[in-house]
């Protein structure tokens, strides 16, 4: 699967497709990651993987994908921060034939279910990679909330929001606040608010399965957005809900495990997103 708005993805799948087919596999499908043809393709294939080429929204659409069926997710970064990816441009001609050969492992990450709760009912349920974030809309005015974990009043915030974040997500917008770095093989999730006003700042690290309960009580705008997707709207009384989700998801890696750490670091002190992301 690649991003269908960057000129080079289309060349460099028929490139790997053909490296695949050459090298005994059996069938490839291919496609845009947003397409829904592909999607339902993947849903009623027996497949053995999904490559994604692109950048981090790229590996977040496929994420979502492969989570529900199951599949594994090879990153090859065409963007410029490709923070999730394993593979950059130039080095897939080298590194796929370990898939052949099995010099690969399989990197699991815990995912969030997020359910929002209108008048008593639930109104929606997402399955979250990165985090569940609920803000303010447009109008520049905090919002208060109320969150709860395992149904006890944690804290009352006001702020511009709050995010619930997985350990892939504590290193998007969660550390954009200030919040912990989570190692990506932990099944713990965060709490980091967002400009808190005299209330509380620090983040709260919570085991994998706890329910953290976002309770909206302000009556102007407040909306939810589910990794950094379009935001849905909440009303006064609205609830979030997030814990764990029954999917995971799991990567394709050709490093040692400790490649985590050298990564944040070097993303840390050379930014690749001042360039732009994909």
């Amino acid at each position: 699967v690649y991003h269908p708005n960057l000129p080079e993805a289309a060349k460099d799948m028929q490139a790997i497709s053909t490296f695949l087919m050459e090298n005994g596999v059996s069938e490839v499908v291919t496609g845009a990651v947003n397409d829904d043809g592909l999607q339902a393709e993947v849903g009623k294939r027996k497949l053995d993987m999904v490559i994604a080429l692109g950048g981090d929204g790229t590996m977040l659409r496929a994420g979502h994908l492969c989570a529900i069926n199951d599949l594994p997710l090879l990153g090859i970064n065409l963007g410029h921060f490709g923070f999730l990816t394993e593979l950059d441009r130039t080095k897939w001609p080298e590194m796929l034939p370990r898939l052949f050969s099995g010099e690969f492992r399989i990197e699991e990450r815990s995912m969030l279910r997020a359910e929002q709760i209108h008048q008593g009912k639930i109104k929606a349920t997402w399955d979250v990679i990165n985090d569940v974030v609920v803000c303010r809309g447009s109008i520049v005015r905090p919002i208060h909330l109320n969150a709860y974990v395992d149904h006890h009043l944690l804290a009352s915030y006001v702020a511009d929001g709050l995010i619930v974040a997985t350990p892939t997500g504590s290193t998007a917008y969660a550390l954009a606040v200030g919040g912990p770095i989570l190692a990506p093989e932990l099944h713990t999730n965060i709490i980091v608010p967002v400009a808190p006003h005299l209330s509380p700042d620090q983040a709260v690290v919570l085991p994998g399965d706890a329910c953290v309960e976002i309770e909206v009580l302000n009556h102007h705008q407040a909306v939810l957005s589910i990794d950094g997707q379009t935001p849905v709207l909440l009303d006064p009384g609205d609830i979030v809900t997030a814990t764990g989700s029954p999917y995971h998801l799991h990567f394709v890696r050709f490093k040692d495990p400790s490649y985590f750490y050298s990564h944040i670091t070097r993303f840390m002190e050379h930014n690749p997103a001042t360039n732009g992301d994909e």
